[in-house]
């Protein structure tokens, strides 16, 4: 369900996308509200994706076991009566200074910004999101902890539906600064889908207290819980918020280095990136589905089960962005002419974005390797600072090389120095992950990467073939994808041990009703195997298929 949303919420994003690019192309204005939409883009990671979740989803769980366990009063609203009215007021008055201190907040951003004014207003408007963000992460959180994923699985189809519908209408007499209004009505429609669950829950009766170890002492419980706090904030919070802010750091190290070229570079590098993103998007769903089953594993602490499962998922998530990948590549420009080339977006427009997002698309595989090998780390007890270490050594690549490159090669340099600055934290990720609660083989692993990185190569070469000899930009872009798709999963089906994945047509058999019943009815040396266990999350196929 929460795949399902987040996929709407993605295709709502892209019509988003389409609609700025078609009524205000890709101009000093729309470089103007990208610079102001920096905002929003920091205010969702640290207030709503990271830092707030794991602030209160233990909050709050810890209250909702004690309203289970007969505490006097509802720990679960006292918990909401210490915490919403201060967090309310503290970020609605850093909301505040940031609407105030726009001008320089632009100047810092973008120094080099053709027109600054429409910047600071766009800025002002985009600012208003700080508060309700807050306040999004805030009931997500709460309403994850009680067990309620479909509203929090909502807030960002609300989100683009909130920018769309305000561009629509005022689009003629405000122009570019109808989108930074509209972040302003998707912030307050964010909450709205989620306020009245929330509700609901504060108002319910107590709720049974979840399976945990034996219960201890009053006076121990009390003085844990009063560590647990200072371990959340100082031992959870600050690597994680600090990996955040670097990770986003890339965007303003490119918005910085844009700033002074010609107008539109901004906006070719955000069409560009916003496209080239989505196979990642994709991928990376996949580890998040199946990182309960670590989380579990390692609980347990069956590390070997954990260690199978964080591999395959690396791979499977390689295999599926290096098709999105080889198919941007090898159709760049009939993906651009397809999605944005209409309007006040032009040929030229589309030329430029698509040189720029082949050029991001070489950094796709970084990426995603990036946000599954940061979860071998966040994983543990006591999250380390390393993470934060290789994305700070990844930043400081992306803006060594992004200097040069804006300078000699303009927003295609700077693309390419993204592109090196993400491949190198990956690196570095993969390099340590052995070490850390989830011990994957890095070494192993690194090189069956690269082996599908080579397979890659030729999907986009025979992708490439396909969009050239084709005229309409729709079967040129279907034919490209389809032949990508082709190339890797011949190679995965005539080479698994290759890949580190299974055989294709064995994982096709062990689905099929007869395989199913041969499964059902195991035999004697089946039913009753030496020193095997059944994996932590249930009977996977892939995972016993690699077992035989």
């Amino acid at each position: 369900m929460t795949a399902g949303l987040t996929a709407v919420g993605a295709v709502l994003g892209l019509v988003r996308d389409q609609i700025l690019a078609g009524y205000f192309g890709a101009g000093a204005a729309t470089d103007a509200f990208l610079v102001a939409w920096t905002v929003p883009e920091f205010a969702s990671t640290l207030l709503i994706e990271d830092a707030m979740a794991l602030i209160l989803v233990p909050a709050f769980s810890r209250a909702l076991a004690r309203r289970g366990d007969g505490a006097l009063g509802d720990p679960v609203r006292a918990l909401v009566r210490g915490t919403l009215p201060r967090l309310t007021l503290t970020v609605g008055l850093a909301a505040a200074v940031l609407v105030v201190a726009a001008p320089l907040l632009v100047a810092a951003l973008a120094p080099g910004l053709p027109d600054p004014a429409l910047a600071i207003d766009c800025t002002r408007l985009t600012g208003t999101c700080v508060l309700s963000f807050a306040l999004v992460g805030y009931c997500s959180a709460a309403l994850r902890a009680h067990g309620r994923f479909l509203p929090p699985a909502l807030i960002y189809t609300a989100y683009n539906v909130g920018i769309i519908g305000t561009i629509l209408v005022l689009r003629e007499p405000w122009g570019v600064r109808s989108a930074a209004a509209g972040v302003a009505v998707g912030g307050v429609l964010m909450v709205l889908v989620q306020a009245p669950s929330l509700v609901r829950e504060l108002r319910s009766g107590p709720v049974p207290p979840p399976l945990r170890p034996p219960r201890a002492s009053k006076a121990s419980r009390v003085s844990r819980g009063g560590q647990d706090g200072r371990i959340l904030v100082l031992g959870l919070i600050a690597p994680v918020v600090a990996f955040s802010l670097c990770r986003q750091s890339q965007t303003l190290i490119e918005r910085f280095l844009a700033s002074p070229l010609p107008a539109g570079a901004i906006s070719h590098l955000n069409y560009a990136q916003k496209v080239a993103q989505l196979p990642m998007i994709l991928s990376l769903m996949l580890c998040t589905v199946s990182f309960p089953v670590v989380a579990r594993a390692l609980a347990a602490g069956d590390e070997e089960t954990a260690r199978h499962r964080v591999e395959r998922d690396l791979l499977l998530a390689a295999v599926v962005v290096l098709v999105g990948a080889s198919t941007v590549i090898a159709a760049a420009p009939r993906i651009v002419e397809l999605l944005f080339e209409r309007g006040e977006f032009g040929g030229s427009d589309t030329t430029a974005t698509a040189a720029v997002m082949r050029v991001y698309a070489l950094g796709l595989l970084g990426q995603t390797m990036v946000g599954a090998l940061v979860r071998c780390y966040f994983s543990a007890a006591r999250p380390l600072w390393y993470p934060a270490a290789a994305m700070g050594a990844g930043l400081v690549a992306t803006g060594a090389a992004g200097v040069p490159g804006a300078q000699y090669w303009g927003a295609v340099g700077i693309a390419g120095a993204n592109a090196l600055g993400i491949t190198l934290t990956a690196v570095l990720l993969l390099r340590g992950a052995h070490r850390q609660s989830v011990p994957v083989r890095s070494g192993r692993l690194g090189t069956q990467l690269l082996r599908l990185a080579a397979a890659g190569a030729g999907a986009t070469g025979a992708g490439w073939i396909c969009s050239v000899a084709i005229g309409p930009a729709v079967p040129a872009v279907a034919v490209a994808a389809l032949a990508a798709t082709g190339v890797l999963v011949l190679f995965l089906a005539c080479a698994p041990e290759a890949s580190g994945l299974p055989s294709l047509p064995r994982s096709a058999y062990r689905r099929t009703p007869h395989a199913r019943r041969h499964r059902a009815e195991p035999s004697a040396a089946e039913a009753f195997p030496a020193a095997e266990t059944a994996p932590v999350g249930g009977d996977v196929p892939l995972d016993r298929g690699h077992r035989r």
